[in-house]
């Protein structure tokens, strides 16, 4: 088995084409769109990489590619961290643990080289695709959520990587019978009346100005939140850009108080992952057509992100946003999974059990000292 780095375009086609091939057979991984997928390695289109280091790897055997990993340093992060925490991802490789050891090997030397004395990851260069699926690899992932297969975590482990945090997933079905419980309409309407609360939803005529509300609000309410570092307006607007032609205004709610201020926010994204799934990672011929057509009837959401502002926590603001969110985007078939809850952010984790929602994955970050 032989690591090399990723130097050439031909190398970065190789490493982009990897997961096509040895997920080829597996019914339950979704083929994102490869020109997505070259976007995510181009400082122009993905304004992340302009504060990151980094280095793609290779493994081969035989003159066959078997294995692919990337290393990095958000020095934005570290700086917010103020830790020497260096990241890995984009890992896959075959079942074999001497493989995946090379790999992780590989991130780990380059990571240690240059000043970090620890590694954590999974982490790729897109916000919130984090963690490694280890409970819930059924059904299908949503859109802009990882995927991998369940011999990934021994390899990690048995190379002496540790968890360091689980993120935890919610499903709600309202094909299934689901509905919002009495109890939280009644608190909900309280809350509403007692801080006189008002719910609207994205303008998409003000759009620019709606993303600049959501990148204050978002680092306003999160900044506290484990693995969080700020995000740049030109990430916040190539995120924004990029998810305009499937976005739905009333998939996106501000909360505002009697004054109009706004002090909280929640998007769902339409999990166009469903539409995706045969189309082999290409648009043409006709998989635009089916893009076309199905966005406007999609009725399966990943909730994205949700946040309030610090003066309002505790006030069940989030479980108002919960409640409209479902009520926006309400039909007989809606399906959501809400994504990414930090194991110990109980606070969240016990207004979703109140919502009635059912687990249903679970991701984890691992680390080690290098």
């Amino acid at each position: 088995m032989i690591i090399r780095p990723v130097q050439t375009r031909r190398e970065l086609e190789e490493f982009i084409d990897l997961p096509y091939r040895l997920y080829r057979q597996d019914p339950l991984w979704v083929p994102p769109l490869r020109d997505e997928q070259r976007a995510q390695f181009d400082a122009r289109r993905n304004p992340l990489l302009q504060h990151c280091q980094w280095q793609l790897f290779l493994l081969e055997r035989d003159g066959k590619l078997i294995g692919r990993i990337a290393a990095f340093i958000d020095l934005l992060a570290n700086e917010f961290w103020k830790q020497p925490i260096g990241l890995f991802g984009y890992f896959e490789v075959i079942e074999n643990a001497q493989a995946a050891g090379l790999l992780l090997g590989a991130a780990r030397d380059w990571l240690r080289a240059r000043g970090m004395t620890s590694m954590r990851g999974p982490w790729t260069f897109v916000s919130q695709e984090w963690g490694l699926v280890v409970e819930g690899f059924a059904p299908s992932p949503v859109v802009m959520a990882p995927y991998n297969p369940p011999f990934y975590n021994p390899m990690l482990t048995g190379f002496g990587l540790k968890k360091v945090k689980d993120l935890l997933c919610w499903e709600v079905d309202a094909s299934q019978g689901y509905d919002i419980p009495a109890r939280i309409m009644q608190l909900t309407d309280a809350v509403a009346k007692r801080y006189k609360v008002r719910v609207r939803c994205l303008d998409m005529k003000k759009f620019d100005s709606e993303v600049q509300l959501i990148e204050t609000l978002s680092n306003a309410s999160i900044i506290d939140n484990w693995g969080y570092s700020p995000v740049t307006a030109a990430e916040v607007q190539a995120t924004a850009r990029d998810l305009k032609p499937v976005i739905q205004p009333r998939g996106v709610l501000f909360a505002e108080d009697e004054n109009g201020r706004p002090i909280g926010f929640a998007i769902a994204i339409p999990d166009v992952n469903s539409l995706l799934k045969g189309l082999g990672g290409s648009l043409l011929p006709f998989g635009w057509l089916r893009m076309l057509w199905g966005i406007p009837r999609l009725r399966r959401y990943r909730m994205f992100a949700l946040g309030v502002i610090p003066e309002y926590h505790g006030k069940a603001v989030d479980s108002l946003l919960y409640r409209a969110l479902y009520e926006s985007l309400y039909a007989r078939d809606l399906w959501m999974e809400i994504n990414y809850v930090l194991e110990d952010n109980w606070p969240m984790i016990n207004a979703i059990k109140k919502l009635g929602a059912r687990p249903s994955r679970r991701y984890r970050v691992f680390e080690m000292e290098i």
